[in-house]
């Protein structure tokens, strides 16, 4: 049992924890001091213990000894209140609550030694102060809003509730997980051995059919999916515009928005029900459907309020005509859905020759292309949206398309799933860790091999012991078995190999991974294709007749593994899932792991983290130590760097080769991130969701972007547009005298004459998209 800190003795365990970890860049006097001056009498242990890993946290930016002070004190503090065993927490929990499924309560009580046996609490430890107030705050059960669990549990219960008495399974991914190599979704984690168990993160739903009750039963799914906290991603392709004539009563149909604007109220107040992960939804639109201009403004500040729903998100729903259209300054025609019939559930060449055929036959609003390109683009300069998701290359790219044609995507624009009147799409997540596979400077890609196999696995047994909450989902997920195995840490995974994101090595790691991951994803499916069958709808898709996703694309492998033996495998069995590779964004789970977010460059090098606790300045772990090691690190440098706004490319002192390492998604050009997505996509068989960064964005930008990835094929051209504002209000108050003075002191220890005039010649690229 740890040992609680009181006013007699925090000064004698805060230095065991220093001797204990090794934090030897400490200054252990002073921060004692800090401490003293901060007690009073009246402290109890828990308010002492938050005082001191709050005061160690706070000075995070000294040194990243610190930050793991700070989460040794709070770890110790949370493991000395805790029961010591996973199964006697169980007990207390079901002791004290309805929350558990009584069936795998059963089992753990039936298997407690075992159980108990596999969990190690020394990897509390390893998490970071951030990762465990996150645990503390949101992942772990409580009993009187007071934590019950530890770390440690929390990914025993995902392992339990996933293979259940299949002990070596369970280990299996307790130890990955624990282990920092992969994760399950954020649902998956709060959900796991619960009464609900709904372990899915999203859900993409097409409306059952343009009517009052078609509506209403779909706004009653998307009210029952949120209150177990599943996200939405909903067409609205068939639902007609306004003004559309109503044969049963004679009116008038009132179109899209009002519809929007009910399951935005719906959404609102299904999150008022104590739910965990608040729910919401992004709405899919066509560009030829006659109230995409409303559809464009519904996230406005300005305009009529009754044409508004700000709580949601929107996207749209591209063909390839369109782009043409507006490539080449022509009209484009807009259609009432309930007269141009079928056009939603048709793509390529067959949309095409119907959109024709409509444009000669039935009524029609004609305007110019490029007026509602530019439409889109500035409610995305305005609101961040709409996402621009390529309905051709979706389908065009897809080992679904032998269900018939996909509609939509899903929340996070990564999700390129089938959905139809009786059918709710269903993604099932995991993403793996990718800092975790650098070992001694070189990626283990044998190891990333090994653990996507794993975690296709677990996400097969998800699929299998998922709580399902409207028919329609089980019916959908069961058939078709689709699974997304995301990044995160790749900006990480650069950083500790010395490869700046712009370079050639990083586009070449990026490609490997992708290749490896769809490869591993494959074969773990094919294997259990083995054991199970493949899944019902397997035939007839193009894994069915052999064909790989990238072979699609026409891209080529690397020849690091053995696609024909693969293809021989998953034509003699076939495969046990439909789907295998989605990037999904990871902004909970990466902060659990202490990881950048999926596929990202870092947004800044210094920013401010709040937690409960309060806020706290946080700095790139990895920048932070090249400059110790340059001897360069120190209070004054990072007011340089809070001065610069997180960045370092101006600051004339440090190196060359660390400013390219340390470049911030602001300072990359965005034809970097676009060819990255582009690398990789052959070998992602749904989609990733990729942000656009630009920090004042022009019409001209975006259009070029747009078009850009376009023609690269990528499935999702923009997920959200991120944008800075043009001054920015909140500026740390720093000591200049002190920033001139630091900047003196260095001198020009490193100089980086050729390596400006070198990065200035690479500069002259088109202005038009800042590529």
């Amino acid at each position: 049992m740890a040992t609680l800190l009181n006013l007699q003795n925090y000064k004698e365990e805060i230095q065991s924890y220093i001797d204990k970890y090794r934090l030897e860049h400490i200054d252990v006097a002073d921060f004692l001091d800090k401490i003293s001056l901060g007690t009073t009498p009246e402290m109890g242990t828990e308010e002492l213990a938050k005082f001191c890993s709050e005061a160690a946290a706070a000075l995070f930016t000294t040194h990243s000894d610190y930050a793991k002070l700070a989460a040794a004190i709070l770890t110790t503090f949370h493991q000395s209140i805790t029961l010591e065993s996973f199964s006697e927490k169980i007990k207390l929990i079901k002791q004290n609550t309805s929350l558990l499924n009584l069936e795998i309560y059963e089992l753990i009580i039936q298997n407690a030694p075992v159980y108990d046996s596999m969990i190690d609490y020394s990897r509390d430890f390893n998490l970071s102060y951030f990762s465990v107030h996150s645990l503390l705050r949101s992942y772990m059960i409580k009993i009187n809003r007071r934590p019950i669990e530890r770390p440690q549990d929390v990914f025993m219960r995902a392992a339990i509730q996933i293979h259940r008495n299949d002990f070596y399974r369970v280990k299996q991914t307790y130890d990955l997980i624990s282990m920092g190599y992969f994760t399950h979704a954020t649902p998956t984690l709060f959900n796991s051995c619960l009464k609900t168990c709904q372990l899915a993160s999203c859900f993409l739903i097409s409306p059952k059919e343009d009517s009052l009750e078609g509506i209403y039963n779909t706004i009653k799914d998307c009210a029952i999916i949120s209150k177990y906290s599943g996200g939405l991603g909903l067409s609205l392709h068939n639902i007609r515009c306004k003004g559309s004539p109503l044969k049963s009563t004679g009116g008038y149909s009132k179109g899209v928005v009002p519809v929007i604007k009910i399951i935005n109220e719906t959404m609102k107040y299904v999150n008022l029900g104590g739910i965990k992960r608040q729910s919401t939804i992004a709405f899919y639109l066509e560009p030829w459907h006659m109230d995409v201009f409303d559809y464009l403004d519904v996230r406005k500040n300005s305009g009529n309020e009754e044409m508004r729903a700000r709580d949601i998100f929107i996207a749209m729903w591209i063909n390839d005509l369109f782009m043409e259209r507006v490539e080449n300054d022509e009209e484009w025609s807009l259609f009432d859905p309930n007269e141009a019939k079928g056009l939603y559930d048709v793509w390529g060449d067959e949309f095409k020759k119907l959109y024709l055929k409509y444009e000669k036959t039935l009524s029609r609003v004609v305007i110019p292309a490029q007026k509602l390109f530019k439409a889109i683009i500035n409610s995305q300069i305005e609101t961040g949206t709409p996402y621009m998701v390529y309905k051709d290359t979706c389908n065009r790219y897809s080992n679904q398309q032998n269900l018939g044609t996909i509609r939509s995507s899903n929340l996070c624009a990564e999700i390129i799933e089938y959905s139809a009147s009786d059918e709710i799409a269903v993604c099932n997540l995991a993403s793996v860790c990718l800092p975790a596979f650098v070992k001694n400077g070189v990626f283990d890609f044998n190891a990333l091999r090994e653990v996507v196999k794993a975690a296709l696995v677990n996400l097969n047994r998800v699929i299998d012991n998922n709580f399902y909450p409207v028919p329609e989902t089980s019916r959908s997920n069961l058939k078709h078995r689709p699974v997304g195995i995301g990044i995160q840490g790749l900006a990480d995974t650069f950083s500790k190999l010395r490869y700046p994101f712009e370079s050639q090595q990083a586009r070449e790691l990026n490609k490997l991974i992708a290749e490896t991951m769809y490869f591993a994803a494959i074969e773990s499916s094919a294997e259990l294709a083995m054991q199970e069958g493949p899944y019902s709808s397997f035939v007839g898709s193009p894994l069915s007749k052999g064909i790989f996703h990238f072979e699609m694309y026409g891209a080529q492998p690397s020849g690091m593994w053995n696609w024909e033996e693969l293809r021989a495998k998953v034509l003699q069995y076939g495969v046990r899932n439909s789907l295998f590779i989605a990037l999904m964004p990871t902004a909970g789970t990466s902060q659990l792991f202490g990881n950048s977010e999926c596929f990202e460059p870092y947004t800044s090098n210094i920013f401010t983290r709040r937690t409960v606790a309060g806020e706290f300045q946080v700095v790139n772990t990895y920048l932070m130590e090249d400059l110790e090691r340059l001897g360069m690190w120190n209070e004054e440098m990072k007011n340089i760097i809070i001065e610069h706004e997180g960045s370092i490319q101006s600051i004339p002192c440090i190196p060359q080769e660390i400013k390219n390492l340390y470049k911030t998604v602001w300072e990359i050009k965005m034809k970097s991130v676009i060819d990255l997505a582009a690398d990789r996509q052959p070998f992602v068989d749904q989609s990733m969701s990729m942000n656009i960064f630009l920090a004042q964005p022009t019409f001209a930008q975006l259009s070029s972007m747009h078009f850009y990835g376009w023609r690269r094929k990528i499935k999702t051209g923009m997920y959200y547009l991120r944008t800075k504002p043009i001054l920015n209000p909140i500026k740390f108050t720093v000591n200049q005298e002190l920033v001139e003075k630091t900047l003196s002191s260095f001198g020009n220890r490193f100089d980086n004459t050729d390596d400006r005039k070198e990065n200035d010649d690479n500069d002259s690229y088109c202005e038009a998209c800042s590529c």
